[in-house]
This record gives structure tokens, C-alpha cells and sequence, in this order.
């Protein structure tokens, strides 16, 4: 009886032995949250207004009345050119319209002498009708003697220079002495205004296509087209923009060799630390996902062919869940379907697992910024 009972002993303990031993992993908790979205788009600063400025009229450059790399403001005296001929031709049109005028003047007295002389047939029909003639061509000849005094205003007035815009103005390609001509290629110099200032960011076209169909259908919501914000990292010292700028359109078309749409949005630049051409990235406030979940990025899977999935526990049993990702969001991805709330989401030992595997879960803290994972203080309690 003693031999039989050892051999059952023996018996059951092989058989306990034989059955799998549950693998401990770390869980986390999963929460549904109302999560904004923000999309990082890859963009440049442009110019809010930037005019070249060019003469308008032939001469020699008088003055240079500014200081290069200096701001400017509208309507300020930029160059003076050499006034001596525009002057000239003011006088000498002045002169031409009193002379028409004069003209006119007895035209219209010759007129009107004949007027009572060609009812009682004292004067031909045909010398009256010469002096109506004569009349109206006087008034035509002071017409445009006016405009050629108007045109020779025009000239003498493009003989200053002005600033078109308020802004910071570059170096002067031509000093005091230069000959320049009316409407020459090169440029005398360039304004530029730089508070506000324009941001250029790029967006595939998929994604906003899919953006727009998600806030038209409410599962995108707290989208205000006209107050959309967006702050902005500079590419060169990877710190953020202090001030926030407003989107302010998106382009209709699609680049057909990038399929990106382009977006503005313009910022306030009172230091002038943003300067035209400088590499940043924006990002764009798109609205609002309810129901919502942030899983840290090394909990999750993909496929050959690209899907995301990842591990829960169930009683005890890994199950596998497929999980549609909207976009990553630091060391997390924002998923919008495919978990539920309250989920034991499986963020540590996922590689000595698989679907089916029996495992002992072990709650852990939300993941840090390097992406570890530290016990929950009931476990590391437990464990002491």
C-alpha cells in the first residue's frame, strides 16, 4: 500500500510538471480619452510682403536717403533722382496747355459771334460750320495738353523714390552717381516685412482628405476653420516658437510629384527671430477624437502587410487585437478603434509571448519619456 501511494504521488507531480507555468508580464490599464490631434508638417518661413524696388523714370541718382538693414516705413523717401529735365518738361506742357487753351478761348468766341450771323444768313453755312469744327478740336487740343502736364507730373513725382511697404530694407545695389533707367530688370533694393510673418507646411493628401471626411461625419470634432492653431519648432535649434500662429488657408490642389497640399498659417514675429527661408515644422491643431486611446509605441506590433496589432490579457490568455492608428504622439500612438476601455494592455515581455499563451499580469506605471516602464508600488511592494 505504501509503494502504491508513493507511485501515485510521483504520478501527480510529474503531471503538475508537465502543465505550462503562467509568464509574468507588465500591463498597463488602457483609458478612453478625449485626445486633440495635432499633425507635425515639415514647412518654411516666406515673406508676409516683399517688394523690389525699381525706377520708374531715366536718371542719375541724387540721394540715398536710408540706412541699409534699417527699417523702413511706407511712403518714406528711399532715392532722389536728378529732377533738371522732369522739371523741364513740367514747364514746357504747362506752357503748351495755355497756349491751347487760348486757342479755345477764340474758337469759341468765333463760334459765338457767327451764331446769330448764320440765322440770318450773313455768314455761309459752311464758315460756321468750320468754326464749330475748330471749337471742338480746341477743346480736344487742351485735353490733351493736360494730360501730357499730368504725364510730366507723373515723371517728375517717380523722381522720389519712395517705400511701398513698411519693413526692413536690404543693401543698395546702386549709390549716389548710378545711372538708372525706367523699369530696368535689377532691382535698386528690397523691402522686406517681416512682423507678421507666413509659415508654408505640407500635408499629404490622403491624410486631410481623411481629416475632412472624419469631421464631417462627428468623429473629429472641435474643428473651427477660421481659429486654427498651430505652434512651430525651428529646425535649427529644435526649440518651439514662443508665439502661436493661425491657420490661415489650404491650397486646392495637390502637388502632383509629392501628393502634399500646402497650408499657411501666419505668426507674430515682433523680435524678427523668424527670417524668410528658415526650416521649421509646424504643428497643426486638426480638431478633437473622442473614445480615444494613447498606447505606448513598443506594446505594439505590425504585420508583413502593415496592420498594427497588440497583446492583451484575458482571464489570464494573450488575445491579439488588430488597432487602427491615427497618428504617433510622442512615445505613444493614438489609436482609434480596436481596444476597449479598460483593457490590460501587454507593454513588457511580449517577446516571450504569443496569442493563447497563459501569463500573470503585473501592472505597471505609464511608460516614462525614454519609453520604460517601471512596477506599479503594489508590486514593487509585493516584491520586497
Amino acid at each position: 500500500m505504501v509503494a502504491a501511494c508513493s507511485e501515485q504521488n510521483e504520478g501527480g507531480q510529474q503531471q503538475a510538471n508537465a502543465q505550462p507555468q503562467a509568464t509574468p508580464v507588465g500591463t498597463v490599464t488602457l483609458e478612453a480619452q478625449t485626445v486633440g490631434l495635432v499633425e507635425e508638417m515639415p514647412g518654411r518661413t516666406v515673406a508676409f510682403r516683399k517688394a523690389d524696388i525699381r525706377p520708374q523714370v531715366d536718371g542719375i541718382i541724387k540721394e540715398r536717403n536710408f540706412t541699409e538693414g534699417g527699417i523702413v516705413e511706407a511712403g518714406q523717401q528711399l532715392y532722389m533722382i536728378d529732377q533738371d529735365v522732369y522739371l523741364a518738361r513740367v514747364d514746357a506742357a504747362q506752357a503748351e496747355l495755355s497756349r491751347q487753351r487760348a486757342s479755345l478761348d477764340q474758337a469759341v468766341k468765333t463760334r459765338t459771334r457767327y451764331d446769330p450771323l448764320v440765322k440770318s444768313q450773313a455768314v455761309s453755312r459752311q464758315t460756321y460750320d468750320d468754326a464749330v469744327s475748330a471749337e471742338a478740336q480746341g477743346k480736344a487740343a487742351v485735353a490733351s495738353a493736360r494730360a501730357e502736364l499730368e504725364q510730366a507730373r507723373i515723371d517728375l513725382a517717380y523722381t522720389t523714390v519712395t517705400a511701398p511697404i513698411s519693413g526692413q530694407i536690404s543693401s543698395s545695389d546702386y549709390s549716389e552717381g548710378s545711372l538708372v533707367t525706367a523699369n530696368q530688370a535689377a532691382k535698386l533694393t528690397t523691402i522686406t516685412q517681416l512682423d507678421p510673418i507666413y509659415v508654408d507646411v505640407t500635408q499629404a493628401g490622403g491624410r486631410l482628405l481623411k481629416i475632412k471626411q472624419a469631421v464631417k461625419n462627428g468623429r473629429i470634432k472641435g474643428v473651427d476653420a477660421g481659429n486654427i492653431e498651430v505652434s512651430l519648432i525651428i529646425d535649427a535649434t529644435g526649440a518651439e516658437y514662443p508665439q502661436k500662429g493661425t491657420l490661415q488657408f489650404s491650397d486646392v490642389t495637390v502637388n502632383e510629384t509629392t501628393g502634399t497640399v500646402r497650408l499657411r498659417a501666419v505668426f507674430p514675429n515682433p523680435d524678427g527671430t523668424l527670417l524668410p527661408g528658415m526650416f521649421v515644422r509646424g504643428q497643426v491643431r486638426q480638431g478633437r477624437l473622442e473614445g480615444a486611446f494613447l498606447v505606448p509605441q513598443k506594446a505594439v506590433m505590425r504585420r508583413p502587410d502593415g496592420t498594427a496589432y497588440s497583446y492583451v490579457a484575458v482571464d489570464g490568455k494573450v488575445v491579439s487585437k488588430d488597432l487602427q492608428i491615427e497618428q504617433s504622439q510622442g512615445k505613444n500612438w493614438l489609436v482609434s478603434a480596436g481596444l476597449e476601455d479598460g483593457d490590460q494592455l501587454i507593454v513588457d515581455g511580449i517577446q516571450r509571448i504569443g496569442p493563447g499563451a497563459a501569463v500573470a499580469p503585473q501592472p505597471v506605471e505609464a511608460a516614462a519619456d525614454d519609453g520604460s516602464a517601471k512596477p506599479a508600488d503594489d508590486t514593487a511592494k509585493a516584491a520586497e
